[in-house]
């Protein structure tokens, strides 16, 4: 059985991240891989692997973001929502060190998908 999808606050992620120095947000990266993999039901996402190429290679934390903007908008088209592109702008803001903010964004995104579709863990 696969786990729900867990509704979190975006302010939470960044000041839990600025707060143990980025390991909150490596936890959340494999979470939310987990989460997109289940919900897309995409068995070519791994949500370890994932993680540790972004440990291990700090440009893949870049491709990340971008390659995890263009999933979002699978599972918004999934959703029935409307589809927002903002592959370029995680992949801008990361480039800025700002990978964080893509965090807070997607998690946001996510979310709406999350309580639209009554998915979320309780």
């Amino acid at each position: 059985m696969t786990e729900k999808p867990e509704v979190r606050s975006p302010a939470a992620v960044i000041v839990f991240t600025l707060i143990t120095c980025g390991i909150y947000g490596l936890v959340w990266i494999f979470k939310f891989s987990k989460e997109i993999k289940n919900y897309l039901n995409k068995e070519e996402i791994n949500p370890g692997l994932e993680l540790l190429l972004c440990l291990v290679c700090f440009p893949y934390a870049i491709y990340w973001s971008y390659k995890f903007g263009k999933l979002m908008m699978e599972a918004q088209q999934k959703a029935g929502q409307p589809v927002e592109d903002n592959a370029i702008l995680y992949l801008v803001l990361a480039c800025f060190g700002l990978i964080m903010v893509n965090m807070a964004i997607m998690q946001e995104a996510a979310n709406k998908i999350w309580t639209a579709q009554g998915l979320q863990a309780q």
